[in-house]
């Protein structure tokens, strides 16, 4: 009986290898078919199961990625994810594939969470498994390397998450480009009343209101999407991705100020009317992302000076003779 009790666990991890061992090496039908169901689970289970109100996890976030709560970017969460993937596809295709049983940890500590958001019906904390749920599944089947290749990728998931807190930044964003813009004004000799959030010539000729959307509040999440991209891409560095990073809402309001300045500067040329109209609807493309662009190169050379004067040639030396 015990030898049998013995033979069933040996055969049980030898088909548990062998499985593992198809996994990694190529795909076979019955590999095919298991990767296909595990997808359609995932699916499934964020995209059609209705867990919140009728509504499943992604209906309810596609219903809340809406340009009135200034969170639009989270539809293109999921194509920049897997770009991102295709990005690495020669890294992958390289990667030493071998399962590693430490995915089951991060599979359970997703379901974990999903169970807590289902509990506390908030499916921002149910959104917070996607990552976890994705990471455990690549790390199970394919090992360590592969899971650190897809790491940022993954965890680039959570920014589709909707952020409710965005409209209380809004508020405080607004105050603090007023204030920029009643020290910056001078400097080109216009002269601001400030009520608010609301900016007026002194003479009132002409006056503009810091709206929650020209707070920069929908560039800022955008900007910390697109330094996050850049700091992973072309920076090899943790802490020089950590900083780039730490400092992206600093780009984000940098070229909210420019754009807003320029607003400023057209309207004290003359052309108030052209500010607060056609230029105020487009100068955010034209503008704001060209200024935290700029501010996040910027950021990107001081951090890379030394290393960059380290890679120089040595300077030619001149012999003399005696």
């Amino acid at each position: 009986m015990s030898f049998r009790v013995e033979a069933a666990k040996e055969a049980t991890a030898e088909e548990s290898v062998s499985l593992k061992s198809d996994l990694s090496n190529g795909f076979t039908p019955l590999t095919a078919a298991l990767l296909a169901t595990i997808g359609a689970t995932v699916i499934i289970f964020f995209g059609a199961l209705k867990l919140y109100a009728g509504e499943s996890i992604m209906v309810w976030a596609w219903k809340h990625w809406l340009p009135n709560l200034n969170q639009e970017y989270g539809k293109l969460v999921i194509p920049i994810s897997l770009a991102l993937v295709w990005y690495h596809r020669k890294k992958l295709a390289a990667a030493n594939k071998a399962g590693s049983n430490w995915g089951l940890l991060f599979l359970g500590v997703g379901f974990a969470i999903v169970l807590l958001g289902v509990r506390a019906v908030e499916p921002r904390i149910t959104m917070l498994s996607i990552p976890f749920v994705i990471f455990g599944i690549v790390l199970f089947l394919w090992g360590r390397e592969v899971a650190r290749i897809l790491a940022f990728p993954i965890a680039f998931l959570w920014f589709m998450i909707p952020v409710g807190a965005l409209q209380q930044t809004s508020f405080r964003l607004q105050f603090l480009i007023t204030g920029a813009m009643e020290k910056l004004a001078p400097l080109i000799g216009v002269r601001l009343n400030t009520v608010g959030t609301t900016l007026s010539e002194v003479n009132g000729k002409w006056g503009f209101d810091i709206a929650e959307g020209c707070s920069g509040i929908r560039s800022l999440v955008a900007i910390i999407m697109l330094t996050a991209i850049y700091a992973h891409v072309f920076e090899r560095t943790w802490w020089k991705k950590i900083v780039l990073l730490a400092c992206s809402m600093v780009f984000a309001i940098i070229g909210n100020i420019g754009r807003i300045f320029t607003i400023i500067l057209i309207a004290r040329l003359g052309y108030p009317t052209f500010a607060g109209g056609l230029y105020h609807e487009y100068s955010g493309y034209l503008l704001s992302f060209p200024f935290a662009l700029g501010a996040m190169l910027f950021c990107h050379k001081l951090l890379n000076l030394k290393s960059e004067g380290s890679a120089l040639p040595p300077a030619p030396t001149k012999e003399f003779s005696s």
